[in-house]
């Protein structure tokens, strides 16, 4: 059975940083696999937040955390992170860590997830 594990979470003032940490087990992801980030702000819908395919060729983000927020993945300890910098208020959800066996543009608009992590919450204070 496939899991995604999230760490990383917590409590940081604006501006500040958090690295968040995404174990996957159960399987190895092939080259054509996908996997990334998605947050749920409260009383909002989830959205994507970034995405790195399995070869690390690609990496896509959201416009609102571009050139703050770095994803990279570790292929031997099948995991992925997301650096999180010059963190703001409206940074603050559940960080959900997800997985694909699909392209990357698709895993972007929330298409073709075959896992999905029980989130990992980010609070930014100001």
């Amino acid at each position: 059975q496939v899991q995604l594990v999230e760490s990383g979470g917590g409590l940081v003032q604006a501006g500040g940083s958090l690295r968040l940490s995404c174990a996957a087990s159960g399987r190895t992801f092939s080259r054509y696999a996908t996997m990334g980030w998605f947050r749920q702000p409260p009383g909002k819908a989830r959205e994507f937040v970034s995405a790195v395919s399995w070869t690390g060729s690609a990496t896509y983000y959201a416009d609102s955390v571009k050139g703050r927020f770095t994803i990279s993945r570790d292929v031997a300890k099948n995991t992925v992170y997301l650096q999180m910098n010059n963190l703001k208020p409206e940074d603050t959800a559940v960080y959900y860590c997800a997985a694909s066996d699909g392209g990357i543009r698709a895993f972007t608009l929330g298409a073709n997830i075959d896992y999905w992590g029980k989130g990992t919450l980010v609070t930014v204070s100001s």
